[in-house]
């Protein structure tokens, strides 16, 4: 309404300046009547002199009246421009002809600015449509993602979930929204800690193995952690829970499996070199039996005796163990007195059969974490590959060093003499079932399985590419943080 009643008063002023101006023009009408037909000729002069002055206001007057309602004429134009502006319709406006000067700069700055902002919404469109066309195309990312994603704000609220993430936990995502990431996640206190160190020192996660419980069940997740920014105190993050519990009960059979095939490996030397100490137990017996009268002697005897039944004792342990899943009991191995059992128990037969020479430079006491259970069967590996990689070698040598290094590590070095490992098969040897051997005499697991024992302990197994005369592996355990048993 008041759009019109504008309009209607905007239509009205230029009438009223027609009428204005029609009743001036009778002025001059009227003085050629009276120049014509003057009613007296006393009155003709001073007439005429009335009309002309009468003319020349009627002049000034119809001008100011004309070159007025031009100028509404025009803003009148602008104004009708903006109504449309306001209805989104960004368009110049036509610039009449004859325009006043003042009002032609107008029309052009108007005109100038339209085209702009039409420019700038234009751009400010396009520029939302490609925001929403990433938004949609990040959203199908986030669902088809085969990890659970949560976001979380500040105060560590969910603020975001997949599909991923209702399916591992049971919930809707309008429930896991809003729910505290701690009070979704059912966490031991070790793990608890590790997430809350990650958000109270802002350090990001990657692969981190966590065990939770989901639906009354244990699971494996891996899991990774980012933040969105990193500014001090916005705690606002990502993160991907990727379910691997069938990942590591399928990893613990493959283990299990390695270990049965490397125990059919072991069992021959295993039985060769129990033959030492049972003849060892059958000699002694004897001689005990003949000892029967000498009580010192028969003592000596028994005491011997003795120690040979421990021997085989901890040879056949030492396979069961190896055959056994590991558990964690917090022991601790002396690697010296490892290295001197088996070297002892399982290798010193060998060594004396192919005249093989034995180097021991073992330093100080190392003590790494957890029981010698698998280190023994590593250490066996790989002394008897340098024993066979000596056959028909002048002078043979197999030298075992150990130190403890001042980074907080055990070192252990098994070396030989040999002809070493050609340079081109290195990168090969601890894949599965490779092997340089001939047909029958190695399966090709010693080596990536006793790789395989080193790594879950937290350790390294690797070739010396720098030795050039015969063959190097290093061992690097974490050091225990025990002096004593």
């Amino acid at each position: 309404m008041t759009t019109g009643g504008y309009t209607a008063r905007r239509h009205a002023v230029p009438h009223t300046w027609w009428f204005i101006g029609g009743l001036l023009l009778l002025v001059p009408l009227l003085g050629l009547v009276l120049f014509f037909v003057p009613p007296s000729p006393s009155l003709a002069g001073a007439a005429g002199a009335v009309l002309m002055v009468l003319g020349v206001l009627v002049g000034l007057v119809a001008g100011y009246g004309l070159s007025t309602a031009r100028f509404r004429r025009g803003l009148n134009g602008l104004h009708k421009g903006l109504i449309l502006a306001q209805d989104g319709n960004l368009k110049p406006v036509e610039v009449p002809r004859f325009m006043d000067p003042a009002l032609d700069r107008l029309y052009q700055d108007y005109n100038h600015t339209i085209t702009t902002l039409g420019g700038m919404f234009s751009l400010v469109e396009e520029c939302q449509n490609r925001v929403l066309s990433e938004r949609n195309r990040m959203n199908v990312v986030v669902q088809v993602l085969p990890a659970a994603l949560l976001g979380v704000d500040d105060n560590l609220y969910i603020n975001t979930a997949n599909r991923q993430a209702e399916i591992l936990f049971g919930m809707r995502q309008r429930y896991l929204v809003g729910s505290s990431l701690f009070d979704i996640l059912k966490l031991s206190d070790e793990t608890r800690e590790v997430l809350r160190d990650a958000f109270l020192y802002k350090q990001n996660i990657r692969n981190q193995v966590i065990n939770v419980e989901l639906d009354a069940q244990e699971r494996w997740l891996s899991v990774n952690l980012s933040f969105v920014t990193e500014k001090e105190g916005e705690m606002a993050a990502v993160i991907t829970l990727l379910d691997i519990t069938d990942y590591k009960l399928l990893q613990e059979t493959v283990s299990t499996r390695e270990k049965l095939v490397a125990m059919g490996q072991l069992a021959a030397g295993v039985a060769h070199e129990l033959n030492t100490p049972l003849g060892s137990i059958l000699g002694y017996s004897q001689l005990l039996l003949d000892a029967t009268d000498e009580p010192e002697k028969a003592a000596r005897f028994a005491h011997v005796i003795s120690d040979e039944t421990k021997r085989c004792s901890r040879i056949i342990q030492n396979l069961l163990n190896y055959a056994r899943k590991e558990q964690c009991q917090g022991d601790n191995c002396d690697v010296n007195t490892l290295i001197d059992e088996v070297v002892d128990t399982l290798i010193s037969c060998r060594l004396k059969h192919h005249r093989i020479t034995l180097e021991r430079e073992l330093n100080g006491r190392p003590l790494v974490d957890g029981g010698c259970g698998e280190l023994d069967i590593v250490l066996t590996n790989l002394l008897i590959n340098s024993v066979q990689a000596l056959h028909d070698v002048k002078d043979p040598r197999v030298r075992i060093r150990t130190e403890q290094t001042s980074v907080g590590e055990v070192s252990i070095t098994v070396e030989d003499n040999g002809p070493g490992i050609p340079r081109e098969l290195r990168a090969r040897v601890f894949e599965p079932f490779f092997t340089t051997k001939d047909v029958g005499e190695g399966s090709g697991l010693g080596l990536s399985i006793s790789h395989a024992m080193v790594t879950r302990r937290g350790g390294t197994l690797r070739y010396d590419t720098e030795c050039e005369e015969g063959a190097r592996f290093i061992i690097r355990l974490p050091a225990s943080l025990t002096k004593d048993h």
